[in-house]
């Protein structure tokens, strides 16, 4: 959305007022949401509009801000000057993404006729979208779909998953697929990541960026680690062993990730929920996630497929699965907790079907920065690296969600259907 931000000062140069002008209007231009914003602004400070001078066109062409002072105005005015400044969040944080992506060899990578889909789901990446890998990248026109921020996502339910971005599944498991597929969801924090017919998992995307770290311009000398929810698979920590770089487990929540970025732990860090963010800006960042895929694809030249099996070779697979209870009895819902959490401690050395239990216990987080300690979930380990995570959410709208979280490590086979591989560990 267009936003300038009209200013009146006083000769001391103080603030005596101001307002902000949106338009969302797609079928204007800039040239002509600026003159309209100025001709609101005015309207509203009661104003006549300013006249612009040579000066002042050369000076809004170079920062996109200009002062209007007594020469620009037929009437008296009773302020020193009027300052405009066109807002324009995505112009900083391109500026951001080129000094950490190489945007020259993944410009390469499109000239060369790499093909691409982004699903903005009618949600707020939608003009970072359209101007970073369309404007500026080189993706073909018509690469983002669903560019326009609406209020009511155009009736789409923004969330970056298998099941409501289905448009862009269908899609990439079509035989007119695209080389790569993403979406962003309504606040462009989460992202989801595909190849043709491939689709890779949070879990996997977070461990696969954090082994190529090297590749991306702003990392290359070096990161300070990574960071997980507990409920995420173990993929990412394998790497962190391999790299010999910090390594956490957090519960759910963002604010313990924050903790260690600001104390330099880590720079990376993820979800299984489809988020994925760095220091950068010490969130999740759906846009930068997609770039880094790109910038791995452009350097070495192999598909999402054969970079993610490429990974597994390397490191094993976290066949994973998380199964949503909803609309549970709180009350009821935290008896079983309780229950499941008293049986723990008699759980080690017990073998149900082919899963022999290692340990179990509930997860506790002793935060390293502020010292604070919190439990978040239940989980059963077992002695083939498997694992079966239990934790109750509060993002349910009714009643309690009972979360489950199945995780089977495997090094020999690594291309089986994911329900099969963890049939077993589900019977558990």
């Amino acid at each position: 959305m267009f936003r300038m931000w009209c200013k009146l000062f006083d000769d001391r140069g103080h603030l005596i007022k101001d307002t902000v002008i949106k338009n969302a209007n797609p079928d204007l231009n800039r040239t002509r949401k600026i003159f309209a914003a100025i001709h609101d602004a005015c309207y509203e400070f009661d104003l006549a509009e300013p006249i612009w001078l040579d000066s002042n066109v050369s000076e809004f062409q170079r920062h996109s801000k200009v002062r209007f002072t007594k020469d620009n105005f037929v009437e008296d005015i009773e302020f020193a000057y009027m300052e405009i400044e066109v807002i324009d969040p995505v112009k900083d944080y391109v500026e951001m993404m080129e000094k950490i992506f190489d945007f020259a060899a993944i410009k390469k990578l499109f000239a060369n006729g790499f093909t691409m889909v982004f699903d903005a789901m009618n949600a707020v990446t939608g003009p970072y979208a359209r101007k970073i890998f369309e404007e500026i990248l080189g993706a073909k026109q018509g690469s983002v779909l669903n560019y326009i921020p609406l209020e009511d996502f155009g009736g789409l339910h923004p969330d970056p998953n298998l099941i409501y971005a289905k448009t862009l599944v269908d899609l990439m498991y079509s035989d007119k697929a695209p080389d790569f597929g993403a979406a962003n969801d309504g606040d462009g924090d989460r992202n989801m990541i595909l190849g043709k017919k491939f689709f890779v998992t949070p879990s996997d995307s977070l461990a696969i960026l954090t082994d190529n770290y090297k590749l991306i311009p702003a990392y290359k000398n070096g990161i300070y680690g990574v960071a997980k929810s507990a409920a995420t698979s173990t993929a990412v920590g394998r790497v962190a062993e391999a790299l010999q770089i910090g390594y956490y487990e957090v519960p759910t929540g963002w604010k313990y990730f924050c903790n260690l970025m600001d104390s330099n732990r880590i720079t990376f860090c993820g979800e299984e929920s489809f988020g994925t963010g760095s220091s950068h800006i010490r969130e999740k960042d759906g846009i930068w996630a997609v770039l880094f895929w790109l910038n791995i694809i452009a350097a070495t030249g192999k598909s999402v497929q054969e970079i993610t099996e490429e990974h597994w070779k390397k490191y094993g697979r976290s066949y994973y699965m998380r199964n949503d209870y909803e609309g549970l009895d709180t009350e009821i819902a935290n008896k079983l907790m309780a229950d499941l959490e008293s049986r723990l401690p008699n759980l080690a050395g017990k073998t149900f079907g082919d899963y022999t239990v290692s340990e179990a216990k509930p997860f506790i987080y002793n935060d390293p920065v502020d010292g604070s300690s919190t439990k978040n979930g239940l989980i059963v380990y077992f002695t083939d690296k498997s694992r079966i995570v239990y934790r109750l959410s509060g993002t349910g709208t009714n009643g309690a969600t009972l979360r489950v979280y199945l995780e089977r490590y495997e090094t020999k086979d690594l291309n089986e259907n994911v329900e099969n591989m963890l049939e077993n560990l589900a019977d558990v």
